[in-house]
């Protein structure tokens, strides 16, 4: 295999990896209680994806993929102890990666939606989610900066983030529709 492949095979593997990691950590946990056997699983899961990425078929999803090479980590970790899954059953688990997985589908259409939204409001609005949000300020900082009450911030950032899931929810639901 040439450099220049490997380089692009394993940027591709590191970037579901990272965008799935979370899903695959908090699936590993609903069926392993101990926080180190979950962490020594989610390295197990994290080798054979790298030993086993080659197999993986670009055009599913790639989560679904991992899941499923965690769930047989997740079963030979108890066949190993002589012991059955103590937390979610077989089909249980299978369940809970389809959830994971549609879940994880839905997100870059609501971050999408989140961002257009954010364009849509007035420039006032975009300036106190920014400082809120992006700068991680204070209600106290954000109201002495804008020479504004901490109430009247915290009512004015109330009534955006309201907007805002409003104009998510919209959206998601004409795309929906089309």
């Amino acid at each position: 295999m040439n450099t220049d492949r490997e380089l692009q095979i394993r940027e591709r593997m590191t970037s579901h990896w990272l965008t799935s990691e979370n899903a695959i950590r908090a699936y590993i946990a609903g069926a392993v209680r101990s926080f180190t056997d979950r962490e020594d699983l989610l390295q197990q899961v994290a080798l054979t994806v790298a030993r086993r990425f080659e197999e993986f078929d670009e055009s599913r999803p790639f989560l679904a993929w991992a899941l499923w090479l965690a769930k047989s980590r997740i079963i030979d970790f108890y066949r190993s102890q002589g012991r059955q899954p103590q937390m979610l059953d077989d089909n249980l688990l299978d369940k809970y990666a389809e959830a994971l997985t549609e879940r994880q589908q839905a997100v870059p259409a609501q971050r999408e939606a989140l961002e257009r939204c954010l364009e849509e409001l007035p420039d006032r609005s975009r300036t106190l989610v920014g400082m809120k949000y992006h700068d991680g300020l204070k209600i106290d900082q954000i109201a002495e900066a804008i020479r504004s009450t901490p109430a009247s911030v915290r009512v004015t950032l109330f009534r955006i983030r309201d907007a805002l899931a409003n104009c998510i929810k919209r959206r998601l639901a004409s795309e929906a529709i089309e």
